[in-house]
């Protein structure tokens, strides 16, 4: 028995001529935040539509909560914000909740109050929706999501659009979400420097196919800090590092030459380079940020 609360398998949507989504396989271990990850078009928004049963899969099997997916183990236990959220705009953030409460036959009034404090609009009032911000809005989404109480939350791209603030708010939503309701988070996002901030795993997408699927701590092994060493003299770099036993390191081009951990040796090296009369462009600490991991995986920019 595995604790993945969502997997998919070989999961497939064809519209015409075009494969949205090609035999995915994916793992979302349960109380996850999962981070998925793809350029527009990659197909991330097909596929949680699938999982979220506003699309029928061309072929491959989905299976929730320990079944195969079938609608009725995803009734009241999935909340999705895909695209934008259905907010009518006239009336005021607590008669949205209590629609959509009431069309789901689950109306509490204590409820509702709990989902805008949550969120961070229980001081909204009688103000129309219509007149929220951008991101007040994102967080009203959120919280029509979250009605039923969901095991498994899908956001797509929720932070689109936000400024600064916008986004801090919303990213204090998830965490909190995770933190204080165990619940498990399928998000995308564009801003791959903020899904790194709050996701536990990732996914990348690139045309329609899974390329990789990885923990954080397998990103930050994989993304670990390295010396970066510039100079003409690129040989005399090499034997200077092998002479220090800096052996793991590689040549990136005439002038680059990149030192796998050695981080806490910097200055170190720094010295004996000078000591041999090396020069240097220069030299610096760095980590792959999940932008530039991302890309070198799909193939580079297009």
């Amino acid at each position: 028995m595995n604790d993945y609360l969502l997997q998919t398998v070989g999961l497939t949507k064809v519209y015409g001529q075009q494969r949205a989504v090609d035999s995915l396989s994916l793992h979302v271990p349960k109380g996850a935040i999962y981070g998925l990850i793809g350029r527009n078009g990659a197909g991330k928004t097909t596929f949680m539509k699938m999982i979220a049963g506003l699309a029928q899969p061309t072929s491959g099997e989905i299976r929730l909560f320990g079944t195969d997916g079938e609608a009725d183990s995803r009734q009241h236990r999935i909340g999705a914000l895909i695209e934008a959220p259905g907010i009518y705009g006239d009336i005021t953030a607590f008669d949205n909740l209590k629609m959509k409460a009431i069309a789901m036959g689950v109306y509490n009034k204590d409820k509702i109050n709990e989902l805008l404090s949550l969120v961070g609009l229980s001081d909204t009032g009688s103000k129309k929706t219509g007149k929220f911000s951008l991101g007040m809005k994102q967080r009203l989404g959120i919280a029509m999501s979250l009605i039923g109480t969901p095991d498994l939350l899908i956001l797509d791209e929720p932070i689109n659009g936000l400024d600064p603030q916008g986004i801090i708010e919303i990213r204090g939503v998830i965490e909190k979400l995770s933190r204080e309701y165990q619940m498990t988070i399928l998000i995308s996002s564009h801003i791959l420097d903020e899904l790194a901030r709050i996701a536990t795993h990732y996914g990348m997408i690139h045309q329609g196919r899974l390329v990789q699927e990885l923990s954080r701590q397998e990103l930050l092994d994989k993304c670990a800090e390295c010396v970066e060493i510039q100079s003409e003299a690129v040989q005399e770099v090499c034997l200077a590092l092998e002479e220090m036993g800096c052996g793991a390191y590689e040549v990136c081009d005439d002038v680059t030459v990149r030192v796998n951990g050695c981080c806490e040796r910097v200055g170190e090296i720094n010295l004996a380079l000078a000591e041999r009369g090396i020069l240097l462009r220069g030299i610096t600490v760095r980590q792959e940020s999940l932008e530039e991991y991302f890309v070198n995986m799909t193939g580079g920019a297009e």
